[in-house]
């Protein structure tokens, strides 16, 4: 058998490559700019490599009865992971994906085409544009996992988002983010007072070497109007290989402390990471 090679193309918003992984054999990495994007094993979509994708796993998990289908919508696809994962966990899913660089989706569906049958249909759009004219109350799930190169972008950082966000979602909808940030969390800290002031349930996850101010990471924001499955969600991260807390209640106020939600004239990106930063989990 011929050993996989490397693909390399520009796309509309930059340079991919997928690289081939040497310890298991149908398994990518996609990255963007030389920015890690995706990890795929097309023999195993439950096989989560990144360690924030693993803790959206857990949000994917814990928001309905184990193995229910769920109509979810990503916004950001990448090289498809989450929407696989949802697809093997979850079958008879309904899942829309926004993802805005149509030339990484053409990429994509050509180097690691999804399964018959999975129930996933990627749209080549901008995902604030695409949320914004999609069916209301039509989703139990929102993940966001959106990177113009390693920054989310800032038309995704107001509480006008945070309404279009509790708009799609059902009454009892999830909804779930991965942000990047550290101390003195200037950028996180209005994104959660974002959500606050639009769900009545929210929650962070993030390893506590972040939440120490110790250095940069990622973050997955969960917000919900309906009660979240705290004590599950808090075991499940504290289980995994790097173990990561769940703030939540008064440990989530105090970190939000007198951040104001950001309106779309005052929103910027999320910050640029230092050199090294974002690695496989």
């Amino acid at each position: 058998m011929n050993e996989p090679i490397p693909v390399i193309r520009d796309t509309d918003r930059g340079t991919a490559r997928l690289l081939p992984d040497v310890d298991r054999d149908r398994a990518w990495l996609l990255t963007v700019d030389d920015a890690p994007q995706s990890y795929v094993d097309l023999d195993d979509p439950e096989h989560l490599e990144f360690e924030y994708v693993r803790r959206l796993g857990h949000v994917v998990d814990r928001a309905a009865t184990p193995g229910a289908p769920l109509d979810t919508v990503h916004l950001g696809g990448g090289a498809l992971t989450l929407p696989r994962y949802v697809a093997a966990t979850r079958p008879g899913s309904r899942q829309d994906v926004a993802e805005a660089d149509g030339g990484l989706v053409e990429l994509v569906a050509e180097h690691l085409p999804l399964p018959r049958g999975a129930g996933i249909t990627v749209h080549a759009a901008d995902a604030r544009a695409w949320l914004e004219q999609a069916p209301q109350d039509s989703a139990d799930l929102l993940i966001a996992d959106v990177f113009g190169g390693a920054r989310v972008p800032a038309h995704l950082t107001s509480v006008q988002y945070a309404r279009s966000a509790a708009r799609l979602l059902r009454a009892d909808g999830v909804y779930a983010a991965n942000l990047a940030d550290s101390a003195p969390f200037t950028f996180l800290r209005p994104q959660l007072a974002n959500f606050a002031e639009v769900f009545d349930e929210l929650a962070l996850i993030a390893e506590p070497a972040v939440l120490r101010g110790r250095r940069f990471g990622n973050t997955v924001l969960v917000a919900s109007r309906a009660p979240l499955d705290i004590a599950r969600l808090t075991r499940l991260c504290a289980a995994d290989v790097f173990p990561a807390r769940v703030q939540h209640g008064a440990a989530l106020d105090r970190l939000i402390g007198g951040a104001e939600p950001v309106d779309d004239s005052d929103a910027v990106a999320s910050p640029e990471p230092p050199d090294g930063a974002f690695g496989i989990g």
